[in-house]
């Protein structure tokens, strides 16, 4: 209301409509307004917020120079995104980045004609985000970074790791329903040729994580696998505490928690998928079109060992898996 106003006021001024095509060149264009989407945290994000920011300068756009970015930091909470998502409609943001499948379903199921890069761990086509890899259609692109493509990789090498390992706990988030199928499918059909029995563990808040790991201790389960989900990506510190703690080796997804003492992680490098998404809204705020953009498939992939941890619970890695990580930890 205040701008207008003032508008008003200036045009009165100077005496009507005959100042209307002076006023109109003297009106600079709106900053574009990025909607950056996370289902993390801000504290657990900052990395990845950096490379978005790298991808943005990339194509040219300066955060506070000529675009902006709104951040939203969802915190695992998905009940949220159905009231954020209208709210970007609303004001009619320029592009509605998103990280996760949650938040890329909300936004594609709030608006048809905003466009929208996503950062999802399965396939868009089979998600209903796009109508083809190659050929993306609607309003909707972005990258597919193989998380659940992962998950036998990632348990195979957990049981390199703890080769005695015979009962492993696998803990997923019910709340991201999509993930949680598909990452329980690919374990199910791994488990048996690696000799393994699983047991499933639920978890949707910091509470619930708690007594998973009561659960898994009276059930005696010798490992523990975390599937892939950003909830508990956030909640990184809490889980590696507690499996030191209780002695549970685990598996995890990104390098950050094997970073803050976790024994192993496998999966895509998951700031380098910030960065390509940060390029794609460039493009896109540059007159792209999303359906121009084919969905981009994230090659980067990362198995990082923390020795330390290793040794802490007695666990010795063979010079061959050492061979095989990206990067060791001392």
């Amino acid at each position: 209301m205040a701008s207008y106003i003032g508008r008003r006021k200036f045009l009165a001024t100077l005496g009507g409509a005959a100042v209307w095509p002076l006023a109109a060149r003297a009106q600079q264009p709106a900053m574009p307004i990025v909607g950056f989407v996370s289902a993390r945290s801000a504290e657990a994000t900052v990395r990845q917020a950096a490379a978005f920011r790298k991808g943005l300068n990339e194509t040219g756009y300066v955060e506070g120079e000529n675009v902006m970015v709104e951040y939203h930091w969802l915190e695992g909470q998905y009940d949220r995104l159905p009231a954020l998502m209208a709210d970007l409609v609303r004001r009619r943001v320029a592009v509605i980045a998103t990280f996760a499948n949650p938040p890329a379903l909300a936004a594609k199921a709030a608006t048809t004609t905003i466009p929208i890069v996503f950062g999802v761990g399965q396939d868009p086509v089979m998600m209903g985000l796009v109508a083809s890899l190659a050929r993306p259609g609607g309003n909707a692109t972005g990258i597919n970074f193989f998380n659940q493509e992962a998950v036998t990789k990632r348990l195979g090498l957990l049981h390199d790791l703890v080769p005695k390992a015979a009962r492993i706990a696998v803990l997923v988030n019910p709340a991201n329903a999509s993930a949680t199928e598909v990452t329980l499918r690919g374990i199910r059909e791994a488990a048996p040729a690696l000799g393994l029995q699983i047991a499933v563990l639920n978890a949707s808040t910091s509470r619930e994580i708690e007594a998973a790991f009561s659960t898994l201790v009276a059930d005696r389960a010798d490992a523990l696998f975390v599937a892939p989900d950003s909830f508990f990506t956030g909640r990184f510190v809490q889980l590696v505490t507690l499996a030191a703690h209780h002695r549970i080796p685990a598996a995890y997804t990104q390098r950050d928690f094997v970073e803050a003492g976790g024994l192993m992680s496998y999966g895509t490098d998951i700031p380098d998928m910030y960065r390509q998404i940060g390029v794609y809204t460039g493009q896109i705020l540059k007159g792209v079109k999303p359906a121009d953009l084919p969905v981009a498939q994230s090659a980067k992939f990362e198995f990082v060992i923390n020795l330390q941890t290793a040794r802490a619970l007695d666990l010795e890695v063979p010079n061959s898996i050492q061979l095989l990580a990206d990067e060791v930890i001392e």
